[in-house]
């Protein structure tokens, strides 16, 4: 017997667990390239502005066909890119807010970075969901 929605709620968790993959791998790329620009002595936000583009253009590839199982198009890519271009504001206002408010330490820009990281990956598995990677 299966029980009704369970099938809906089986292939939620499973786009949860392939977003979630996908988003370390594109963590580890947009923090690599943040940390290494920060390196180079790129401007913070700049370094982050880069990092985010790096990290973005890593998941949407791998999300659209891995993660959501749809195929490219003109409107996904657009929608994609609005939502995103959405999400850079609100990270790059998370990581001046907490580069602002976290104590002075080794770990603020790190610290600041996560919490940004993490804001904007929440939003962006709920409207990539509902709106940009539908079926």
């Amino acid at each position: 017997m299966v029980v009704e929605g369970s099938s809906d709620r089986r292939g939620l968790l499973g786009q949860l667990v392939r977003f979630a993959l996908v988003g370390v791998l594109g963590a580890a790329v947009d923090y690599g390239v943040y940390s290494l620009s920060l390196h180079v002595g790129l401007w913070v936000t700049a370094a982050r502005t880069l990092s985010f583009i790096c990290g973005t253009a890593t998941v949407y590839a791998i999300n659209r066909r891995w993660t959501f199982g749809v195929e490219g198009g003109a409107r996904r890519a657009a929608g994609f890119a609005l939502l995103y271009g959405t999400t850079f504001f609100v990270i790059i206002g998370v990581n001046a807010l907490a580069l602002a408010l976290l104590p002075e330490s080794s770990w603020e820009i790190t610290l600041a970075w996560v919490f940004s990281q993490g804001f904007g990956t929440a939003v962006n598995f709920v409207m990539l969901r509902l709106v940009v990677f539908r079926r």
